[in-house]
């Protein structure tokens, strides 16, 4: 019995520290959107369901399965520590939560694992989560000194030091500038190859001070931390964001039911761009120019909900800083996925 109850309490804590620590950015915006695919599901007499393709720490899984009583959610992960702490969290939902481990571009699995072949709404929130952010060990931020890490899934072999110590300059400099979008890319590539000729990183405190030299004066002075667009660049290659990104989207479109919604939150520009491409694309005619009617296997597969993107009100931004630079976007499947493209 005693042991029993170190148990419960040891779920009960790690619940309770998974609520503490996230804040679900637009939680209701992202709630009303998907809504009315899950009224569609029940129309429809199907149970409805909802894939939250990064469950992290489950704020935004735990209000949809409050708010949405008949539902199942399948929460993708690849954190297999938030995997855990999530899962504590959720454990009172029973069989109306199935958490998967992997990628949000592993959609086929994911919905496998939780026994269907679609869903009924697809919730993307991108980028790195508050509790990798928090945990100062994992490398994420570049305000303390941890080891070079960046690794979304633990469980992973390649971590931002390998990148650091291993790519060539030219490779350095192209990456910091393409997923980064630092202007200073050439300075700070060039920064990194002199300094770990001597002594290799392993801290990020070391790569701060680094970039930080290597950023003119002026630079510094304006523009947030000197580091932030290169940790961004390293991060978004060590765990491959932006091509498993432009995977997903694709994937999941094709397992959505009609009539179903899907719903992206990123927080920069690179990924705000490859969403709105490919819903942009989905939401076009391919019927040829000048063509008398429209073919049904070119008409548009999609209906964009959102007029550009939709942020977070400034109350939002106060009760939560780290939702200043969401932006949503929001489609509502129409008709089958188009098998030319």
């Amino acid at each position: 019995m005693a042991v029993c109850d170190q148990g419960d309490q040891r779920r009960d804590q790690a619940a309770a520290s998974a609520a503490q620590r996230h804040v679900p950015v637009m939680a209701d915006r992202v709630i009303d959107l998907i809504a009315p695919g899950i009224d569609n599901a029940r129309a429809q007499n199907r149970q409805p369901v909802i894939i939250d393709a990064t469950l992290g720490m489950g704020g935004h899984t735990q209000l949809m399965l409050e708010r949405f009583s008949d539902t199942k959610v399948i929460g993708i992960d690849r954190d297999t520590e938030a995997l855990e702490l999530a899962g504590a969290r959720l454990a009172s939902f029973g069989q109306r939560f199935t958490p998967f481990h992997g990628t949000y571009d592993e959609i086929a699995a994911a919905l496998a694992a939780g026994g269907v072949d679609a869903a009924d709404a697809y919730l993307f929130d991108l980028g790195v989560s508050s509790y990798q952010l928090d945990e100062r060990e994992r490398g994420f931020a570049y305000s303390y000194d941890a080891p070079l890490d960046m690794r979304m899934d633990p469980t992973s072999r390649f971590t931002a030091a390998d990148v650091v110590n291993d790519y060539d300059q030219r490779e350095l400099e192209q990456l910091i500038r393409r997923y980064g979008e630092e202007k200073f890319a050439r300075r700070i590539a060039a920064a990194i190859v002199e300094r770990r000729a001597s002594q290799p990183f392993t801290r990020s405190g070391d790569l701060v001070e680094v970039i930080r030299d290597a950023v003119p004066a002026a630079a510094r002075r304006s523009g947030g931390h000197p580091a932030k667009r290169t940790f961004q660049a390293l991060r978004i290659e060590v765990n491959e964001e932006l091509q498993i990104l432009r995977e997903a989207l694709p994937a999941a479109m094709a397992g959505l039911h009609i009539g179903g919604r899907m719903v992206v939150m990123s927080y920069h520009s690179l990924e705000d761009r490859i969403t709105k491409k490919v819903f942009q694309h989905q939401a076009q005619s391919l019927t040829p120019p000048g063509f008398p009617v429209e073919l049904e296997e070119y008409a548009p597969v999609v209906r964009v909900l959102t007029r550009g993107t939709e942020q977070p009100t400034e109350e939002e931004i106060n009760q939560n800083p780290r939702a200043a630079s969401a932006k949503v976007r929001a489609i509502e499947k129409i008709r089958p996925t188009r098998s030319n493209g």
